[in-house]
């Protein structure tokens, strides 16, 4: 497949102020595409948005936004679309995680959990995906992980997000592989982007160690260039990836267990 051509596109970052949608972002823009940045942090975002037009020269726009809440992925839409723009690519890399016992986390906040790793970025797929496929063109890029691939103890229902997302996001690249749309699951390992202090515990890292923003972005182009219908960060994070197919769930789970259990304090 050939090389997509960024510019003068249009790109929707969620998750946009830190981490891997911020690294997305700055690469973009560095491919002359023009830039939405959705996040909930307004300093942030318009700290960012000045630097693209400075550094880069192209239009970026700061939207603050909570996608957990009920109803957010729809007005992103709609501000976006007041504001007389097109969405060429979305790059749905918003999400969140928590840790520890499922009897001992937040209800409330594993439900903002699912909203916000699933339930936005379908929304949002509904909203501007249609768009793409009638101009032949265009990009659905979601941000799943390694945790797709296994079920994850003491962040299960983080990891039955992840794997939700690699799921739909490889069913929608079968449904639309004929259309010029790109549709891919990007899969990160263990990231340095301050994840692991938001989620409160290091440990649900599992002792791996931490690839950059950057390296899983520059995977993610590789991915969309390839048509691939997902890509995993990282030669060793692909390897472990594979294990499902050669070992019994039962097997895995356990394993899982064992690697990610909470350090006695």
């Amino acid at each position: 497949m050939n090389s997509y051509p960024y510019q003068g596109k249009l790109a929707v970052v969620t998750g946009a102020s830190s981490g891997i949608g911020e690294a997305y972002a700055i690469e973009l823009s560095t491919r002359d595409c023009h830039v939405v940045l959705a996040a909930r942090s307004i300093n942030k975002l318009e700290a960012l948005a000045g630097e693209i037009k400075r550094k880069h020269g192209v239009q970026a726009y700061a939207l603050p936004i909570d996608l957990s809440k009920a109803g957010a992925p729809r007005q992103l839409a709609e501000s976006i679309a007041e504001l007389g723009l097109t969405v060429d690519i979305l790059i749905n890399n918003a999400g969140c995680g928590t840790y520890g016992r499922f009897e001992d986390i937040d209800p409330e906040r594993e439900q903002e959990e699912i909203m916000l790793n699933t339930a936005a970025l379908v929304d949002l797929t509904h909203h501007f995906l249609p768009g793409m496929l009638k101009r032949k063109d265009g990009i659905v890029l979601n941000v799943a992980s390694m945790a797709a691939f296994v079920p994850c103890a003491y962040s299960a229902v983080y990891g039955a997000t992840k794997a939700f997302v690699l799921s739909f996001s490889e069913a929608l690249w079968a449904e639309t592989r004929e259309s010029g749309v790109r549709i891919l699951a990007l899969c990160p390992g263990a990231t340095d982007t301050g994840f692991f202090d938001a989620v409160g515990s290091q440990d649900m890292a599992a002792g791996s160690a931490l690839s950059t923003s950057e390296n899983v972005v520059q995977a993610g182009f590789r991915g969309i260039d390839r048509g691939s219908s997902y890509i995993v960060d990282g030669r060793s994070n692909y390897m472990s990836a594979q294990l499902g197919r050669f070992l019994p769930r039962g097997r895995i789970a356990l394993l899982m267990e064992r690697i990610s259990r909470p350090k006695a304090k």
